[in-house]
């Protein structure tokens, strides 16, 4: 299990710049900027708990898939070709582009979560704060589906939950800089940033290789051991 949550960690806080190109406006337009210091950091971190319960949900419905692939003998097969499926997604052009038509997919759930996420943008509040980062954690995201297809490697509900709390409290020190930094944070450093998203999915995706065929070595503990 704690190899799990290190690794849920490591994935969300070394991938966050993909949260502060895509998630960062988001961040940035949050209710309450003008609170005092001690105010704002308790709604912000409101906002990224709740992200995180999301994630871990969503952790807990793939989570029940992975076990059933794990008790099926699939588990290594399953880390090798979703290792394989993100260096692709990183490396090959074409790859990317089925990708990011697969992340847009769920335009229908965008729209309907938008409506209450507006409205409660307006509203602020502690409560609001917290219900934000519950909305948020549902909006279509690539990034999040790489950390899901991870987690379904996991083999148990409890690892993959864990993986996927870790993943979402990793990301929250970056939408927090740069809810602290503020406007400074302008679109060109944002997709500056995006540029380092591929070498992340490269290096998770040869560990998850790696982890399947057995020969993770030094680096399993960051994923796990398959069951």
């Amino acid at each position: 299990m704690t190899s799990w949550i290190l690794g849920g960690l490591a994935f969300g806080f070394l991938g966050s710049v993909h949260c502060v190109g895509m998630c960062g406006p988001l961040a940035l337009s949050l209710p309450g900027a003008d609170q005092l210091p001690g105010r704002f950091l308790v709604d912000r971190g409101l906002y990224n708990l709740g992200r995180a319960l999301t994630y871990t949900f969503l952790g807990g419905l793939v989570g029940g898939v992975g076990r059933v692939v794990s008790i099926a003998g699939f588990q290594q097969g399953l880390s090798v070709t979703i290792g394989i499926l993100m260096i692709l997604t990183a490396l090959v052009p074409w790859v990317s582009r089925q990708v990011s038509r697969l992340e847009q997919a769920p335009s229908a759930l965008l729209g309907r979560v938008m409506t209450p996420l507006s409205q409660l943008y307006r509203s602020g509040g502690a409560g609001a704060m917290l219900l934000i980062g519950l909305l948020n954690g549902l909006l279509p995201c690539g990034f999040v589906y790489a950390a899901l297809a991870t987690a379904l490697t996991a083999g148990t509900v409890p690892r993959s939950m864990a993986f996927m709390a870790a993943f979402g409290l990793g990301t929250g020190p970056a939408l927090l800089a740069v809810s602290l930094v503020g406007r400074v944070a302008s679109s060109t450093w944002r997709a500056r940033l995006q540029r380092f998203v591929p070498v992340g999915l490269v290096v998770v995706g040869l560990l998850l290789v790696l982890r399947g065929l057995g020969i993770g070595g030094m680096w399993s503990p960051l994923l796990g051991t398959p069951s």
